[in-house]
């Protein structure tokens, strides 16, 4: 093997992905690491609820990989560019808010750049024939080989004895009886694999994309129907991870908060909005979000007392504040009705 060949390593930090790097490797490969952050982990949207910052949650993953597959790997931030590609994609949603090919073609098209920059002679992924529906089936796997521009220098080690040769297995930088012929969604083989090489440190298969999430891709959807041509933003994505969202009119919605955690997070990261507490009892914080008039900040004050501790009274005290701005309602629970009626 030539010393000189360099490959970019499309890492998830998943098992497949370690898999995959452990295979290259054994060809004797040097490889670049390349995690690409897209603003959609539960993990670290989870952390970054809890008040990390997003920054240092990326050179800690960087350091982990880096260490777990034995190869540098660099974690980047391409946050603000996917979210024009998830409003837009060319290629459509799965069942929920995912554009997986849209997806795949995007970090591709990243570590294609970094492969060029490096001198390196092809990508490779930790993408497994038929696990993913939409963007694993082989019409998939075929259209991103097209569209992707590497013309043959994209491999799927774990499959690559099912799908056609590559550039580096006919130039020899690569041996197809090296690589796998894995097919299908169960992960029996990659844990026999995994056990057989020694591969270790990876991070749980069921990390996923919160895209893929029902819940979670409803609120999605109802930003991008109320929009009005704003920009999606970091913080936006982080608060679909948050609350129990509430739609009360075209201009307005709410979250409310349903544990401290989340409380603290609405009060640190939307402080400049409009916020509603009660005063006299234990509840959530609410966040309303748009132009809301009274009556609108009255109906959030009656949403935040169904859900505190005295939504079994008549009325609740509740303070809405924004900056130096405070109006005080006596507000009863919102009734039952009305909230599944509001609900995202």
């Amino acid at each position: 093997m030539d010393a000189s060949i360099k490959a970019v390593g499309l890492v998830s930090g998943g098992l497949d992905s370690a898999l995959a790097v452990a295979v290259v490797k054994r060809a004797g490969v040097e490889i670049i690491g390349l995690h690409i952050v897209i603003g959609f982990s539960p993990g670290f949207m989870r952390q970054e609820v809890a008040g990390r910052v997003l920054g240092d949650l990326i050179a800690e993953e960087s350091r982990r990989m880096s260490e777990a597959f034995e190869v540098p790997v660099a974690v980047l931030d391409y946050c603000r560019e996917y979210f024009d590609i998830l409003a837009r994609p060319r290629h459509g949603y799965g069942a929920n808010m995912n554009p997986c090919i849209d997806c795949h073609l995007f970090m591709i098209s990243k570590a294609k750049e970094v492969m060029e920059r490096e001198g390196a002679r092809f990508v490779f992924t930790g993408e497994v024939l038929g696990q993913r529906p939409m963007s694993q089936n082989l019409r998939a796997l075929e259209l991103i080989d097209r569209e992707s521009g590497l013309a043959g220098c994209l491999v799927r080690p774990l499959s690559g004895k099912l799908l056609p040769q590559t550039v580096p297995e006919k130039n020899g930088w690569l041996s197809a009886a090296g690589l796998l012929d894995i097919e299908g969604r169960s992960r029996r083989r990659q844990m026999e694999l995994a056990a057989e090489l020694g591969v270790k440190g990876y991070s749980s298969p069921a990390g996923g994309c919160m895209l893929t999430d029902e819940n979670y891709a409803r609120k999605v959807k109802d930003w991008m129907k109320h929009r009005r041509l704003a920009p999606l933003t970091h913080e936006d994505t982080l608060l679909f991870s948050v609350g129990r969202h509430f739609r009360l009119s075209p201009s307005v919605k709410i979250v409310v908060g349903r544990r401290e955690a989340e409380n603290l997070y609405l009060e640190r990261a939307w402080r400049d909005a409009w916020l509603v507490v009660p005063l006299d009892t234990p509840g959530p914080t609410v966040l309303v979000q748009g132009d809301p008039t009274d009556e609108d900040l009255r109906a959030a004050a009656a949403f935040g007392a169904r859900y505190s501790d005295a939504k079994d009274l008549s009325s609740v005290r509740i303070a809405a504040r924004r900056g130096s701005e405070e109006k005080v309602f006596d507000a009863a629970p919102a009734a039952d009705d009305r909230i599944e009626r509001c609900r995202i």
